[in-house]
């Protein structure tokens, strides 16, 4: 495990687990994926970034578990799903997803399949 990664969870190390879940999938079911650590996530990027996993609270205080990451992802539509916490549509056309996992368990195909999806939606941008 990078450094890096450690530090970033150094506040939060339960949610360490679940990163790392996501971070398998990732680099095992996506090619050439760069992983960068900064202050507040840790981007996905082929050409581009097209995931992230922070601590950004993309719900209310109340409705949000002890433990968990926000994965953020990028397409060129709004995905409608009921995992979704919130979706922006900052540029015309690019729509950025928020979603927080708790659970090992929902890093799964669903997921994974969105997360593909906005990798190769990346890797089309000029």
């Amino acid at each position: 495990m990078n450094q890096d990664i450690l530090f970033f969870f150094d506040k939060n190390p339960e949610a360490l687990p679940l990163y790392e879940a996501l971070e398998e999938r990732i680099l095992s079911e996506i090619p050439d994926v760069k992983i960068k650590v900064q202050k507040t996530q840790i981007s996905f990027a082929n050409k581009h970034n097209f995931a992230f996993v922070s601590f950004l609270p993309a719900r209310k205080a109340k409705e949000r578990p002890d433990i968990y990451i926000t994965v953020t992802f990028g397409l060129g539509y709004r995905k409608e799903s009921p995992r979704i916490d919130a979706a922006t549509e900052p540029y015309p056309n690019r729509w950025t997803h928020h979603m927080l996992i708790s659970q090992v368990d929902e890093v799964d195909d669903e997921l994974l399949g969105w997360i593909k999806e906005a990798g190769v939606f990346s890797a089309g941008k000029r």
